[in-house]
């Protein structure tokens, strides 16, 4: 099934009587506000100093009507995961998510292993937005520190300053949220002047049980990338981004950290269960502007912009923006690469065929180990994930 044109509005379609809609037990909610853009962000935001948690769980209800309409997807009567990313839910206020229950049902959250997790950054997470959110169902924090290094705060864009960390973990434990994700961010210039090595010990004073990183990136769209493409600011320092990535891997581990993503860290039974949903290619449906659904072999994905969006689901239109029915190639692609992102990896090859040559060098350069009949990468080998992924997928294709 070919993408529609991007920006056409999709009416509602009924699938058959006889096709099955797919029960999704996992959905992502976008929150679009941000009180300002940070200088390398690429994402589904719009700029507001104040987000309007009513008129987003309005908007929420009005597209969830129109995918029961529609008949491809259907909730489960029990989340297993519920994730509000952004933009900046925080920013959304003490009400969002009670709003957000009543919109999805509050009888699907009332499931004993349901993780439910908020992001939220330190400015804006407040007392009584902790307190409110507990009290809604909300279990997991994911709070966007980024640095504890004033100067690269204020590069970046951040709001927050270098206290805003410890303030924010100590709000959540106050409220009872003691589930806790930081986010930091790795491969800033060194002009900077950030000491990576600090940010990660500030970072694991606060004791998170989970940690996740992020290198920076240049999206050509941003200011950031608007700076470098006009010389104001260096390109990422591959050197450095690969230095302080594998500095952290070793750094965390020693802390007793299972490394078990790519990106992701956590202690013993604190690992993401709604990530692990993208990862093992289980179905989805995502809300919101920008937000994503998968369900084998579709995958389609709604219009950013947050006034466009809103707009169409209204009306009662479809926010779809476009479509992709994922081929039998694509989709042997994207299990390998989803496979060696994870700790669990993927299958070892069989013995005497091409796949094991090519596992025996990753297994040489320090790419690979091979444990219990399946294929891991090292930290190393993540560095090189998409190259090692098309070879794999090369050898598997014949």
């Amino acid at each position: 099934m070919g993408a529609p044109a991007a920006g056409h509005a999709l009416p509602a379609r009924r699938v058959s009587a006889a096709v099955a809609p797919r029960v999704v037990a996992a959905v992502y909610a976008h929150a679009p506000f941000c009180a300002r853009r940070c200088t390398y962000c690429d994402f589904a935001v719009t700029v507001r100093r104040r987000g309007d948690a009513a008129a987003w769980a309005a908007a929420l209800r009005a597209e969830l009507d129109l995918v029961e309409r529609e008949g491809i997807f259907a909730l489960a009567p029990t989340l297993e995961s519920l994730y509000v990313g952004g933009g900046t839910p925080s920013l959304l206020g003490p009400d969002a998510m009670r709003l957000l229950a009543e919109v999805v049902g509050r009888d699907r959250l009332r499931g004993g292993d349901l993780e439910w997790t908020a992001e939220a950054n330190p400015e804006s997470l407040t007392p009584e937005v902790a307190t409110a959110w507990r009290d809604a169902g909300v279990g997991r924090l994911s709070i966007g520190v980024q640095t504890f290094h004033a100067e690269a705060l204020r590069w970046m864009g951040r709001l927050h300053g270098p206290d805003g960390a410890e303030r924010a973990v100590r709000v959540a434990r106050d409220a009872g949220l003691g589930e806790i994700s930081v986010d930091l961010m790795f491969g800033l210039p060194e002009s900077v002047g950030r000491s990576w090595r600090r940010d990660l010990e500030r970072a694991l004073a606060l004791a998170p049980p989970h940690v996740s990183l992020y290198g920076l990136s240049v999206e050509p769209a941003t200011p950031l990338g608007r700076a470098v493409a006009e010389g104001r600011v260096p390109a990422v320092d591959e050197e450095r981004y690969r230095a302080e990535y594998l500095f952290a891997a070793d750094f965390l581990r020693a802390e007793g950290y299972e490394h078990y993503e790519v990106s992701n860290f956590a202690r013993p039974g604190h690992a993401s269960r709604h990530n692990a949903v993208y990862w093992d290619g289980r179905p989805y449906l995502g809300i919101g502007n920008g937000a994503h659904s998968y369900a084998h072999p579709l995958r389609r994905w709604n219009v950013r912009d947050w006034a466009a969006y809103q707009e169409r689901v209204v009306a009662g239109r479809s926010p779809e923006e476009a479509r992709e029915r994922v081929d039998d190639d694509a989709h042997r692609m994207e299990r390998i690469w989803l496979g060696l992102r994870t700790r669990r990896g993927v299958p070892a090859p069989a013995a005497g065929s091409p796949g094991e040559a090519l596992m025996r060098r990753w297994r040489r350069e320090g790419w690979a180990t091979l444990e219990e009949e399946r294929v891991r990468l090292t930290p190393q080998g993540w560095m090189i994930l998409d190259e090692l992924s098309v070879q794999l997928d090369a050898v598997q294709a014949g």
